[in-house]
């Protein structure tokens, strides 16, 4: 349930709503959020949908469409966080900073870094398990890693990875399925990188991603 504003007095100040949201409200939307994160657009929304009607209620963006209060408040949307902490519990597998009980695999090559291994699935499976195939954390997570720019892969320090992650995250477009806005793909990282995947191997462009 969503926090009500008339418990903080009558402050809707930005600093006070965003507090309270990020320590009573968010926290307990992401609680092990790799496990559980969903791909379905109907999912997805109803959880934007929390934080969509959190931030209407901040002083000064109330006039702001969701995705621009977004951006005017410097947050990701919750779908892009949870994409973001899948990445970041990849690299911990990598660096043998948590049990890799899902066997994921990396291969190395000299142009594209360390690449995540996506396991097989058979030809033969149903349509239901397929969906669970590409739902699974052993699929969703080689395939969010292998979105990253080369220059994540060898950095070690973990505070380090993560400033430098979001700096990349950050460079995509975020436009988060919510109800009543025409979008132009699901807003994955995986949507977004097909078309921003020649620039990135050349290079970590951010100038030029096309809004």
């Amino acid at each position: 349930a969503v926090v009500s504003t008339q418990s903080t007095g009558r402050t809707r100040d930005r600093v006070t709503m965003l507090t309270l949201y990020k320590s009573l409200v968010r926290s307990h939307l992401e609680y092990c959020c790799p496990l559980w994160n969903s791909s379905k657009i109907a999912d997805i929304q109803v959880l934007e949908g929390v934080q969509r009607t959190f931030t209407a209620r901040i002083a000064g963006v109330q006039h702001l469409n969701y995705w621009e209060r977004l951006k005017a408040l410097n947050l990701m949307s919750l779908q892009r966080r949870r994409e973001r902490y899948i990445i970041i519990y990849m690299w911990k597998v990598l660096h043998a900073r948590c049990p890799n009980n899902l066997g994921i695999k990396f291969s190395n090559s000299s142009r594209h870094g360390l690449k995540a291994i996506v396991p097989a699935l058979p030809k033969s499976c149903s349509q239901h398990n397929q969906t669970l195939y590409d739902n699974s954390l052993a699929v969703i997570g080689p395939r969010l890693w292998n979105t990253i720019h080369p220059s994540l892969h060898q950095i070690e320090d973990p505070l380090g990875f993560k400033v430098k992650l979001t700096e990349f995250i950050r460079t995509f477009p975020d436009e988060p399925p919510v109800t009543g806005y025409s979008r132009r793909n699901g807003n994955s990282l995986l949507d977004w990188s097909g078309n921003k995947a020649a620039s990135l191997l050349s290079g970590w462009s951010t100038h030029s991603m096309a809004r």
